[in-house]
């Protein structure tokens, strides 16, 4: 298996979206095609995918840019990662999370950063391999 890391395109949508859906456990909602329709045009936002020449897309990772006065200008959020079963343990999670920071150093981020819920707190070692500490605790308002 010989894994690609790119930026999705318009055609990656329906896979990008089932993927998110089935990490979320939960409905699609119809927002989220507005969503990626914002993502591809890689201004607030970006998603990778992994693909492999003869099994297709393989996992998705999307991220945010958000402004912070403490960090001087941008940072990066891994705001989702998923990998399908099928590719579990061939590193394309590696490659997703390598090819996060390394567009958000690209494009000047000081800092990535990623929220990991209790739902996924199994994941932390998995982050900490590519540097990732841990730094608090995040509290969120639903609106």
């Amino acid at each position: 298996m010989s894994v690609v890391i790119r930026h999705a395109t318009a055609e990656d949508r329906e896979v990008c979206i089932d993927f998110i859906g089935t990490l979320n456990g939960g409905p699609v909602l119809e927002s989220w095609n507005t969503t990626f329709d914002a993502l591809i045009k890689r201004e607030r936002g970006a998603i990778y995918v992994a693909e492999d020449d003869e099994l297709g897309v393989l996992g998705v990772a999307n991220v945010s840019f958000n402004l912070a006065i403490r960090f001087g200008g941008e940072y990066c959020q891994l705001e989702e990662l998923y990998v399908d079963t099928k590719a579990r343990g061939k590193n394309c999670g590696g490659l997703l999370v390598q090819a996060v920071i390394d567009g958000a150093r690209a494009r000047g981020c000081r800092d990535v950063g990623l929220y990991i819920t209790q739902r996924h707190a199994a994941n932390r070692p998995f982050y900490e391999k590519y540097g990732f500490e841990d730094v608090g605790l995040e509290v969120r308002q639903k609106l």
